[in-house]
């Protein structure tokens, strides 16, 4: 039972001529006893909310940045018409700030016997799985002086999905891939390409790869090409550690290197290569192995939504180890990580030759486009502190790459917002080099 404020102002209203002109416990009296009758009669009349009944249905997934409908099927089986406002609670991530009251609050009329359905619109603001907690309704009677108050737990869980921004850069680097693949395939041989055709020497053509017996049963000089090979295998590994836990552009950088995972994924699946996720901090956090093209992308964002940066140090050797036994047979690896100096010289560095005898290894890092801008200030003398502390860091980095670099890994460097096609252009040039 609830008091409305119908009935306080009403009590109150009658109370205050009483208390001014003949104030006495009589007059009280007889001003609050008809207001407490009728609001007897008024939560008689209510229709009862224990004995409603909910349903729900609609979205289970959504990406994140967009919105889930999730509806509420009540159902009044009683002989009283429902008057309520229902308040359907989720977790305060699964709204922008400010607008969970209007997005959470309905207000509600049933006929007795009958049903009606409301909406409830999400906007998470996190990945991961955002689960319905209770319902709370008040219903009213005719009068609006006392309600019915009661809650119910209809469970619903709504998963929010990375983002995937970068797909917009997918036409682009699948463009580039039909290039590598068939119309202008390679002229040189690699480890990874394999015999495509002979076609006529043009000049400029590498005159290494004229196929002089084929010239001889020929009027023209022919030349042979090669093209990247498929089904090559890609492990993706991405580093959950505390340094995935850093905030760039107000978001995780573990949120910048699922996006450009996924476009890696997308377009090596295309590519007809067979793509594995692992997620690891010092125990495997998620893995996807041996899916096709056609279910690649749904396993992967199903299993980076759940997926949160742990504040712990990676532990390098036991991610390589995880890595060696996902990937037995050669493959290109791709660690998903931070290229800030600590971990790498004292956790990756000394067990980086076991993954590199083995495979071919790129790492992927997010940079700090604050440091970006940073670096250019000048404007005051914090500026220009700032600037050298920035140059610094960059410093470090780049110094850090060039370790990496010189024990054959390639290294991608870039912004959250440059990452994703930097690392496709990556991909694409080990494929069109024959390095995979």
């Amino acid at each position: 039972m609830a008091l409305t404020g119908r009935a306080a102002f009403l009590a109150a209203l009658g109370t205050l001529p009483v208390g001014v002109l003949a104030p006495s416990w009589t007059g009280i009296l007889a001003v609050n006893a008809p207001l407490t009758l009728a609001m007897m009669c008024d939560y008689a009349l209510a229709a009862p909310v224990r004995s409603l009944r909910f349903t729900r249905s609609g979205d289970t997934s959504v990406r994140l940045g967009d919105t889930a409908d999730v509806t509420l099927t009540i159902t009044n089986p009683s002989t009283r018409p429902l008057r309520a406002h229902l308040r359907d609670a989720w977790p305060p991530s699964s709204w922008t700030t400010g607008t969970e009251t209007a997005a959470s609050r309905h207000q509600l009329k049933v006929p007795a016997g009958e049903r009606r359905r409301i909406t409830t619109r999400l906007r998470p603001t996190r990945r991961g799985d955002r689960q319905a907690e209770r319902i709370t309704i008040r219903s009213y009677g005719p009068l609006g002086l006392l309600s019915r108050q009661g809650s119910h737990q209809v469970p619903w869980t709504v998963r929010v999905l990375p983002p995937f921004n970068s797909r917009k850069h997918l036409p682009s680097k699948l463009a580039r891939l039909r290039e590598l693949d068939g119309r202008t395939s390679v002229l040189t041989r690699g480890e990874g390409t394999e015999f495509d055709s002979l076609r006529e020497y043009v000049p400029g053509d590498d005159t290494r790869s004229i196929d002089w017996r084929a010239t001889a049963r020929h009027s023209t000089v022919a030349v042979r090409t090669w093209r990247p090979e498929r089904d090559r295998h890609i492990l993706l590994v991405l580093d959950t550690g505390r340094t995935s836990a850093g905030r760039v552009d107000d978001a995780p950088r573990l949120d910048a290197s699922m996006d450009a995972a996924l476009l890696l994924a997308a377009l090596a699946s295309r590519a007809g290569d067979r793509v594995d996720l692992l997620a690891f901090d010092r125990s495997i956090r998620a893995l996807v192995q041996g899916r096709g093209a056609g279910e690649l992308l749904p396993a992967l964002v199903n299993a980076m939504a759940t997926l949160d940066a742990e504040l712990v140090e990676t532990d390098a050797r036991a991610l390589t180890a995880a890595a060696l036994r996902t990937a037995p047979r050669r493959s290109l690896v791709i660690l998903l990580t931070s290229l800030d100096a600590a971990p790498i010289e004292e956790g990756l560095l000394p067990v980086l030759t076991r993954l590199t005898k083995r495979h071919t290894v790129l790492l992927a890092s997010v940079a700090d486009p604050e440091i970006k801008r940073m670096a250019t200030n000048r404007g005051t003398t914090d500026a220009i502190y700032d600037a050298a502390a920035a140059a610094q860091a960059q410093a470090e980095r780049r110094r850090t790459a060039d370790q990496l670099t010189r024990r054959g890994v390639t290294v991608v460097d870039a912004t959250p917002e440059d990452l994703p096609p930097a690392l496709a252009d990556a991909y694409l040039a080990l494929k069109a080099a024959g390095r995979l």
